[in-house]
């Protein structure tokens, strides 16, 4: 059974996504505060998180930067919130998806199976945790990249870029395959973002970034890892 984290200080609606969840066979516990979402996520290991920003305690976006202390689980947020940088603060943070209130109980259920799938998907294969080529390592398992000896710090969003490229030496993965694994089926179309986060990557890791070596792009069509 799939476990689902509600984390919504709003009763109406716990109650109506609890119904509709449980009526599709899905595990269902219920936070109304960031503090009791952050003991709830450690106690019962959810699949899925499906965050409000708004809670009485503390921002929503410090709650995913919690989870992504120690968690790769899928977070989902809902809110109400529909300003860019709060949905780019959001993601950044480590979110997967963000869904704008009113929305669609259709649309919110079909983009947590979504999520649930990506996870699943993701399967790694003992030789393949640890990636090394001649100017960084990438350590999957640890979530670290060090170059020259030293750490380099990415964010959430530009770390789960990366490895979705390691993962795939040699292989192209398109734009839209890269925009709906980091950023949700809704942001398939904005390859803006990817010219953003690609850049960042180069910078951080590639000796010339402006000749990338290893993280190559294919115009029109996505990104390649070359090791």
């Amino acid at each position: 059974m799939t476990r689902v984290l509600v984390v919504e200080d709003d009763p109406q609606l716990v109650r109506a996504l609890v119904i509709n969840m449980q009526a599709r066979r899905y595990g269902v516990d219920a936070a109304p505060d960031g503090a009791t979402a952050l003991r709830l996520a450690a106690a019962r290991q959810p699949d899925v998180v499906v965050l409000d920003l708004g809670l009485p305690d503390m921002d929503g976006v410090e709650v995913v930067k919690a989870l992504r202390g120690w968690t790769r689980v899928p977070v989902l947020v809902l809110s109400a919130r529909t300003a860019s940088d709060e949905k780019v603060a959001a993601l950044d943070a480590g979110a997967d998806d963000y869904i704008t209130k009113p929305f669609s109980m259709d649309e919110l259920l079909a983009r947590l199976r979504a999520a649930v799938r990506r996870t699943e998907a993701l399967p790694m294969a003992p030789e393949t945790t640890m990636v090394t080529t001649s100017d960084f390592t990438i350590d999957l398992l640890a979530k670290k990249a060090t170059r020259g000896g030293r750490n380099i710090r990415l964010t959430p969003t530009e770390w789960h870029l990366l490895e979705i490229l390691v993962c795939n030496p040699g292989r192209l993965v398109t734009q839209k395959q890269l925009l709906q694994e980091v950023w949700g089926a809704t942001y398939s179309d904005r390859t803006n973002y990817l010219r953003v986060y690609m850049a960042q990557l180069r910078r951080k890791l590639e000796a010339d970034p402006a000749h990338p070596r290893y993280l190559i792009t294919e115009a029109g069509m996505g990104y390649r890892f070359e090791s």
